[in-house]
């Protein structure tokens, strides 16, 4: 319907009437795709222990299973922003939609180590696409303001309830039916969000610039070298030559990534970034959280199936008090946000969360899950909760327009490379422990030292950085 130029008559200009159900349809598309590849982070692991089962994984290639997908989602994240800016976000964000849809049946299919690894790789592929350019769709989509507070408040709590529910999800499916459902219903629904994409996203100019390649190429290759000696530190020990030229040819190559992205003309990566220490200190601790996030779900699935014994559905079922208590605390974070600020909620998330694990990293056999875990996983729901939307608005706070699309490639970035990172740490921490109830006791001990120092960073860093913000905003 085209709006009269008789703007006398009407109260509310045309265009910001008529745009608003778009700016609905528009926020559904995103939170939907994005909700569809956070899940795919967390929805495998209540079936870890089938898929090992079933292709004779060792406990190294299954850590690669969910490596594989967020090193490659990780480390493509930065190239997929780049994309979007140049190429035009709509029509990035559908062919990222159709690679990602495409490779999770591919993974459904897997019928060995080789296959099942490459399509979790080829995922991340799809996913790095689609991440940035979802969160560059609502910057660009609704002005500053509370329209945007609660939008990117609503995308950061998917992440955290897509990693949450993802547990229960898979649960119910590996339970119910297989393992590999989780995967084949994503087909559909990237389908359907592929149609609606091409219909209501508006279409952007693309910028002009070039793709900084070499950029993209370092900083994947170093991750992957990084992640890969860290993984066999604990498979052959630390003072191994599996493990030091890895991690020593990680550092070098993404030594070489940093001084390409402050020589470059058009980096994926623009070094200004932090030159703020809010956003900064935010990408820090949002790669720790994530790390430990990741990892906890990762580690509490095989204690609940490998030492009580339970199914694939009881494992995901205990993770669903947790996920409720999450959704219903995000729920108050734009309000919260409004009072006390991003910087304030991520230390008290943090240290809510940081209390769980410590409880959890006590956890011996002879305990009970209403003992051992369920006070925990409510702490865990109550702490994500209040920290994921105010970490993600904390991550690109003051990032100039030009830079929209790189500040949220850092943010994806950060929480991916964390989640890898956190799953390899971790699980080299707890190699050296004789049973599977010990390894996973001495992971929660490792989480627990990360998350300490994301909210050392959190309080020296994001806390003082986001008060000054609303004192200037107070002052003007």
């Amino acid at each position: 319907m085209t709006a009269t130029p008789d703007t006398a008559s009407t109260p509310v200009p045309p265009p910001a009437r008529a745009s608003r159900p778009h700016h609905t349809v528009v926020l559904v598309i995103v939170l939907v795709s994005y909700f569809m590849i956070v899940l795919d982070n967390s929805i495998i692991f209540t079936g870890l222990p089938e898929i090992q089962r079933g292709m004779g994984l060792s406990p190294t290639a299954l850590s690669w299973v969910q490596n594989a997908y967020t090193l490659v989602f990780g480390g493509l994240l930065l190239l997929g922003a780049r994309a979007g800016d140049l190429l035009g976000r709509q029509r990035v964000f559908v062919l990222g939609l159709a690679l990602f849809g495409l490779a999770s049946f591919l993974v459904g299919t897997a019928q060995d180590e080789a296959w099942i690894i490459a399509a979790r790789a080829f995922q991340g592929v799809g996913a790095a696409i689609v991440a940035p350019s979802s969160l560059s769709l609502i910057t660009s989509t609704f002005p500053v303001g509370p329209e945007r507070t609660r939008a990117v408040s609503l995308y950061g709590t998917t992440a955290g309830v897509g990693a949450s529910l993802g547990m229960v999800v898979g649960g119910a499916l590996a339970g119910l039916v297989s393992w590999r459902a989780g995967f084949f219903i994503n087909v559909p629904i990237a389908i359907v969000m592929i149609v609606l994409a091409v219909r209501y996203l508006p279409q952007t100019a693309p910028t002009r610039g070039r793709f900084d390649v070499l950029g993209a190429v370092t900083s994947t290759l170093g991750m992957g070298a990084l992640v890969y000696g860290i993984v066999n530190g604990g498979d052959h020990g630390w003072g191994a030559s599996a493990t030091i030229l890895p991690i020593a040819a990680g550092a070098v190559v993404l030594a070489v990534f940093v001084l390409n992205e402050w020589k470059a003309t058009h980096p994926i990566m623009p070094l200004r970034l932090f030159a703020d220490a809010g956003r900064s200190g935010a990408a820090v601790a949002r790669l720790l959280f994530a790390g430990t996030g990741i990892a906890f779900f990762f580690f509490t699935t095989q204690f609940l199936q490998g030492v009580y014994g339970w199914s694939a559905l009881e494992a995901g079922v205990a993770f669903l008090p947790m996920t409720l208590l999450q959704f219903a605390v995000s729920l108050l974070v734009p309000r919260l946000t409004r009072r006390f600020g991003n910087g304030l909620l991520v230390a008290v998330g943090i240290a809510i969360v940081l209390a769980a694990v410590l409880w959890l990293s006590r956890i011996t056999p002879d305990v009970g899950y209403l003992a051992g875990f369920a006070g925990p996983l409510v702490l865990f729901g109550i702490g994500q909760g209040l920290c994921f939307g105010p970490l993600t608005a904390a991550g690109i706070a003051g990032a100039p327009a030009a830079d929209a699309g790189a500040a949220s490639g850092l943010v994806n970035t950060a929480h991916q490379l964390g989640s890898t990172l956190g799953v390899a740490v971790l699980t080299a921490v707890g190699a050296g422990a004789a049973t599977l109830s010990g390894r996973v006791a001495d992971a929660y001990t490792g989480g627990a030292v990360m998350l300490g120092i994301a909210l050392v960073v959190t309080l020296v860093l994001v806390l003082p950085s986001d008060r000054g913000a609303r004192g200037r905003v107070d002052m003007s």
